[in-house]
């Protein structure tokens, strides 16, 4: 089986390949926006590169010839000047569906978020949940992950805690008062090969979020406790540092906005956990910060 993969050079791409290099059935072609994005990828015999364009789906459907299953991981969490949420994460979405349409790929994995929903207030939800509809309105057989923070070696969210754990004292927007779900990114990798394999027909949402919820400052004090440290916490209210984000992203033209704010403070909570339906085995938050502080220091 050959996986398609847009936003290959993200550490949920480059975690991804890691695991179909894992599996001697599997090969990937790795998609990117640049050739230096191509340099940073895992390098194996069985993962063809391409630099791939949203713009021109025809030139994409040749790309992804031969996929069985595409799976589609690029989009934004902040805007800017050159890519707004709609062209990212909506704009996008469509010139991958066409494109896979036309190359006539078996299987859709999108990779959205916990609060996606066309419904919602919040600019950046209400475009992965439009994306989401798009790909259901598509008639292609379809899984779409829902998923909480990410956390492994690398990602952004592992290095926001361990950075706010390392030192005296952690200023934590809210005093870190909102419940968090962490999913370590090898699990989430797993799920997404097991979609790829299975196929399922029809559009099935699964929100998969970590085994265990905790309130961010507890995770935070947890990296700090493992790291033989104990930190502090201080509140950055959130209404000041959304006053300030609105400032700065309108002068910027982009980047933290009172938008991603909201999405980064939002309590992540999901009525049913799809991990058994995935067929994942989640690894707990202790062993998650394992692997990356082990990371961390052999850096």
């Amino acid at each position: 089986m050959k996986i398609a993969i847009t936003g290959a050079n993200s550490s949920v791409g480059k975690n991804l390949l890691s695991e179909i290099i894992q599996h001697s059935d599997l090969s990937a072609i790795a998609g990117v926006r640049s050739e230096h994005a191509i340099a940073t990828l895992p390098k194996s015999e069985r993962i063809d590169n391409a630099i791939i364009s949203y713009d021109n789906t025809a030139e994409l459907a040749q790309q992804l010839q031969g996929a069985n299953c595409v799976v589609h991981l690029a989009g934004i969490l902040m805007e800017s000047k050159t890519s707004s949420y709609y062209s990212a994460n909506v704009t996008a979405t469509a010139a991958v569906i066409a494109a896979a349409k036309t190359a006539k790929v078996e299987h859709f994995v999108f990779i959205s978020v916990i609060g996606a929903s066309s419904n919602s207030s919040n600019a950046f939800f209400k475009s992965k949940g439009d994306a989401e509809q798009l790909i259901s309105e598509s008639g292609m057989s379809a899984s779409i992950i829902r998923t909480p923070l990410l956390l492994g070696p690398n990602t952004a969210g592992a290095n926001a805690i361990f950075g706010a754990a390392s030192g005296e004292t952690a200023k934590l927007l809210g005093g870190g008062n909102y419940n968090m779900c962490p999913l370590d990114i090898d699990d989430l990798s797993k799920a997404i090969v097991n979609c790829c394999k299975a196929q399922t027909a029809g559009t099935h949402i699964h929100e998969l979020v970590g085994p265990k919820a905790m309130l961010y400052h507890e995770i935070v004090s947890a990296a700090a406790k493992l790291m033989g440290k104990t930190v502090t916490i201080g509140s950055i209210p959130i209404w000041s540092a959304k006053l300030g984000a609105a400032i700065t992203s309108r002068l910027k033209g982009g980047g933290i906005s009172p938008t991603v704010i909201d999405v980064i403070t939002i309590d992540e909570s999901v009525s049913h956990n799809a991990d058994q339906d995935l067929g994942i085995t989640l690894t707990s938050l202790e062993n998650t910060f394992e692997k990356i502080l082990s990371s961390r220091n052999s850096q």
